[in-house]
């Protein structure tokens, strides 16, 4: 999945005409120049498109009030290059309804000693220039982003390029729809929560169907189309009949196959990006759907397991600031509590999402022991290594809040003949006892998000621009 509308960002330049028509000439042509190279670095993953300069409050309103317009523009990034008062900016930012990072740099990395004046002086004054614009954008406690650095630096450009990805998620957050097929697992608090406020906060809209809505979809696939897909399935991934026989595991991974057809015919028909099952909900199903909600995790879909919406719309937000990369729906399982080797093993009934995997999957046909239905098909296979964070959001009753805990991944490195489920093994921060006890004691849900690409500068950044408390475990 894509976002629907491809996304650019604004360069926005601060001056005055103070200092003449001759000054504002250079300043636009290191804009461009700044404009050209950070576009062709390869390292933004959005283009920077250079407006007009900021060089009056009238102008600066005539911006923000575009921005705030343009669906295809998904924040802006300002820079001083010279004194720009602040007062000017003051009614352009207070309209401004879309991400702001504030880039702290210069044209010149290093200052000419040889050749330094005045003139060089008052063209070339961001280190004034950034403290009036700083100040006003705390003084309307606007959350902004701010990157200080050379602005040719590639670890200066990574981050403009990690906030880029935030400031999309933004964006698309509130165009993220739930499907929930079934209600919440009966008897389990966390996965409970305000709609209406997660819509208001979030922009996440959040819709029940019954499950017979969906069977309605499933009876509708044809052979052919299931064919079709099996052929595929048979080209990414082993193919582990276990103690079935060949026609029976066949059998129950059609089923499948036909639940991912039908599922995705019906998001996308309906505009949802993002769903939840409940294995206590299955009527008209043979199946509780695994190997399908995998499949449909790995193309971008949002997902959590017992009615969880608000991790669905979680784990879509993610991937959505990921790329879809080494980011999914997680659930903490049981420790290893053996000394030195502390990790907790990461699992679920079925959908562990193979973005993750270090390897390629099998497909496996197996009981399931909950559910009451026939043996379901699902991917198998061992978890990447790497750092990463894994992230929780709980409803409080009378706020939103969410938990991050920095982890390392790491393959397992014991077999595991009898687990007839992917595995994904971490070690919490800063060790288990502190990690998993601060987790306990400040709410944190048993289902995540965990994302090997992302940071926990990119999701504080997310949650500061939506108003939502946060707690970081490092």
């Amino acid at each position: 999945m894509t976002t629907a509308v491809e996304k650019q960002f604004w360069f926005v330049v601060g001056s005055q005409h103070l200092y003449g028509e001759e000054a504002l000439a250079e300043v636009k042509a290191h804009a461009q120049e700044m404009t050209d190279a950070l576009n062709k670095s390869g390292v933004l993953p959005y283009p920077l498109v250079l407006q007009e300069l900021a060089v009056s409050a009238d102008k600066i309103t005539e911006i923000m009030k575009e921005v705030n317009y343009r669906d295809e523009v998904a924040g802006i990034i300002t820079w001083m290059h010279t004194f720009s008062p602040a007062k000017m900016w003051i009614r352009g930012t207070k309209l401004l309804q879309k991400p702001l990072l504030h880039l702290a740099t210069q044209y010149n990395e290093s200052i000419p000693w040889a050749t330094i004046d005045m003139d060089f002086m008052n063209l070339n004054q961001a280190a004034h220039g950034d403290r009036e614009y700083g100040f006003i954008n705390a003084r309307l406690n606007k959350q902004n982003k701010v990157v200080v650095g050379y602005w040719e630096r590639p670890e200066v450009q990574r981050q403009i390029a990690d906030w880029m990805d935030v400031a999309v998620a933004y964006n698309e957050s509130f165009n993220i729809k739930v499907a929930r097929f079934g209600d919440n697992m009966r008897n389990v608090g966390v996965t409970e929560g305000d709609k209406v406020e997660a819509q208001i906060q979030f922009g996440w809209t959040v819709d029940y169907y019954g499950i017979g809505d969906l069977v309605e979809v499933v009876n509708a696939v044809t052979e052919q189309e299931i064919d079709e897909l099996m052929a595929e399935y048979a080209n990414l991934y082993e193919f582990d009949y276990g103690t079935n026989s060949k026609e029976d595991w066949e059998a129950s991974v059609r089923v499948q196959a036909g639940y991912e057809i039908a599922l995705k015919r019906f998001l996308d028909a309906k505009g949802y990006t993002a769903f939840t099952s409940n294995f206590e909900d299955l009527h008209g199903m043979k199946q509780l759907p695994g190997l399908a909600v995998q499949r449909l995790m790995a193309q971008g879909y949002g997902f959590a397991g017992e009615g969880d919406w608000k991790t669905a719309a979680l784990d879509r937000l993610m991937k959505i600031m990921s790329h879809n990369e080494n980011t999914g729906f997680m659930e903490d399982y049981t420790y290893e509590m053996a000394a030195g080797k502390e990790a907790i093993l990461q699992s679920h009934m079925l959908e562990v999402d193979p973005s993750l995997a270090s390897s390629k999957p099998k497909v496996v046909v197996s009981p399931l022991g909950i559910g009451g239905k026939e043996d379901p098909a699902r991917l198998v296979f061992d978890g990447k290594a790497g750092d990463g964070v894994v992230v929780s959001m709980m409803d409080h009753g009378t706020h939103y809040k969410l938990l991050i805990n920095e982890v390392t991944a790491f393959e397992p490195t014991e077999p595991a003949p009898n687990l007839p489920v992917a595995r994904v093994l971490w070690s919490v921060k800063p060790n288990f006892q502190e990690g998993v006890k601060a987790w306990i004691e400040n709410g944190g849900g048993h289902h995540t998000v965990v994302s090997l690409n992302l940071t926990t500068d990119q999701i504080v950044t997310y949650a500061k621009l939506v108003n939502l408390e946060y707690v970081v475990i490092k």
